[in-house]
This record gives structure tokens, sequence and C-alpha cells, in this order.
């Protein structure tokens, strides 16, 4: 095997999960979509792609060479795994934090309440 599809190997088998969460995160919540929150989404995922193939590159070169050959993989694919729900999960609250739930806020108290007369019977 190519010895830069091996080491890339975890994340070339997890690309398309990877995918399914990446949208997930891209599409909800449907509200705001702003420039704001645009360049925080796509930073966040660049961020999340580089610290995946670090974390993963730093499993396959760090395993144990005495615990099989598979464990290589095993090892990169488990880290890459974890780190990136970790920073993805983390880049969710901190857009709600700071993008989702003031959005909501500021639309909540812009939008006219109305209120019907009471019908006598």
């Amino acid at each position: 095997m190519n010895a830069d599809v091996q080491l890339n190997l975890a994340l070339i088998l997890f690309l398309p999960w990877y995918a399914i969460l990446v949208g997930l995160y891209w599409f909800f919540p449907r509200q705001p979509r702003s420039l704001v929150r645009w360049t925080f989404d796509v930073v966040a995922l660049v961020v999340t792609t580089l610290l995946s193939i670090m974390a993963m590159q730093w499993g396959y070169l760090n395993a144990d060479p005495h615990a099989g050959a598979i464990w290589k993989q095993v090892l990169a694919t488990s880290v890459c795994y974890g780190v990136f729900l970790a920073s993805m999960t983390s880049a969710f609250f901190l857009r709600r934090s700071l993008i989702v739930r003031p959005h909501a806020r500021r639309a909540s108290e812009t939008t006219p309440v109305t209120h019907f007369p009471e019908v006598a019977s």
C-alpha cells in the first residue's frame, strides 16, 4: 500500500460519515443565515479538518509497532474520530451561544405581539 494512503487511511475511510456530520452541522439550525454564521462555520470546519488530520497522523506515527500492523490504523482512526467529534461539538455549542441565541433574542424582541380581542359569547 502507498505510504501516503496508509498514513491517511483513517480519514479516507471516514470521509462519508464526516460528510454526513458536516452536512447536519452546516444546515441546522436553519436560522440565522448571515455572513457571520457562514464565516464561523467555514472556520470551524477548516479547524476541525486540520485537527483531525493532525490527530490521525499522530495516532498512526505513535502507535506501538509491537502491537501489530493493524493497531496503527485502529489508533489513528480512534484518535481522528474523537478529535473530529470533540471539535464539531465545541463548534456547535460555541456557534449556538455566540450566533444563534443572540439572533433568536433579537428576533423575539422585534416581532410584534398580536392580541386578538376576545369574542363575547
